[in-house]
């Protein structure tokens, strides 16, 4: 079992080894009146993913209900067994990815911390999504079976399990007297900014800046908030901003809705807004007054 530190009971988790050996993927679906499997247990480490419906396990004498969106997490010499769930309205389906060969700072080799000491994990919205693609995409690749399978397998696996880890994890803190850290958290905003100025025009959310980052929402917002002063969608909103400024006095002629369009807004009321309490007048204003000033510059 994990030695717990203080650390690890606040929520962090240090990886000293993060080259799992994968061993087999398996779906199923447990359909009513199907026995209750053994009660067993393995060397090596489990997490299931549930891709929908409502079912049961027992792992170490608890009973746990268990539905879409939920990770189960089986470490070796965890007993456990699915159970029959009568009651269920669908029959779980669930998604089995067994492994080993990982160290958790803290832990016994090949073991993962359990939240709250609990086996299942309860995900919800982008990381459940996130979680979803990455079992889908590995049932697909075990599907084909082309050249380099088992690489492919090793490597969604690694990020099914950083994804899961990160989720746990707080931003670690910058060591007094290292800039590292600190050299890594400017390079991960100086992505981000880039990002952000290549997809302005584009509907993108927080979500999609950090999905695209590989990090979660929480982290990629407090670096950039702590190494800027801004929030990422400020940091966007400004952005947008600037850009249809650009475009009003460049002699843009399209209407304000396409101005709107043109920066990543839909709704031209609120692109106006935003962009009067920037700059103090609207857009229509900043267009007006580059072609008095085109005018008296033309006069001179």
């Amino acid at each position: 079992m994990c030695v717990e530190t203080k650390k690890q009971q606040a929520g962090e988790i240090f990886i000293d080894e993060m080259d799992p050996t994968f061993l087999f993927i398996w779906k199923g679906t447990r359909q009513k009146g199907m026995k209750a499997s053994e009660y067993r247990s393995h060397d090596f480490l489990e997490i299931a993913y549930i891709f929908s419906g409502e079912g049961k396990y027992r792992i170490e004498d608890t009973i746990y209900t268990v539905q879409e969106g939920d990770l189960l997490i089986i470490n070796p010499g965890d007993r456990h067994q699915s159970l029959n769930c009568p009651e269920a309205e669908t029959p779980s389906t669930e998604f089995f990815v067994g492994f080993s060969d990982i160290r958790i700072a803290g832990c016994k080799d090949n073991f993962l911390p359990l939240p709250d000491g609990q086996h299942i994990l309860h995900t919800t919205g982008e990381l459940r999504q996130r979680l979803l693609r990455i079992c889908s995409a590995m049932e697909a690749e075990n599907a084909v079976r082309r050249q380099g399978r088992y690489f492919m397998m090793k490597a969604y696996l690694m990020q099914m399990l950083l994804l899961v880890i990160r989720e746990r994890c707080e931003p670690m803190e910058r060591p007094v007297g290292c800039a590292f850290e600190s050299a890594s958290k400017k390079y991960v905003v100086e992505q981000i900014m880039n990002y952000i100025e290549d997809h302005y025009s584009e509907k993108i959310s927080l979500d999609q800046i950090a999905e695209n980052m590989y990090l979660s929402p929480f982290y990629i917002s407090r670096i950039f908030k702590s190494e800027t002063g801004n929030a990422p969608i400020r940091y966007l909103i400004n952005i947008r901003l600037e850009k249809a400024k650009e475009l009003l006095e460049g002699g843009y002629e399209g209407s304000i809705q396409e101005v709107a369009a043109q920066v990543g807004y839909d709704d031209a009321y609120h692109f106006s807004k935003l962009f009067k309490k920037r700059y103090g007048i609207s857009p229509s204003q900043a267009r007006h007054g580059w072609v008095d000033t085109s005018r008296e510059n033309i006069r001179r």
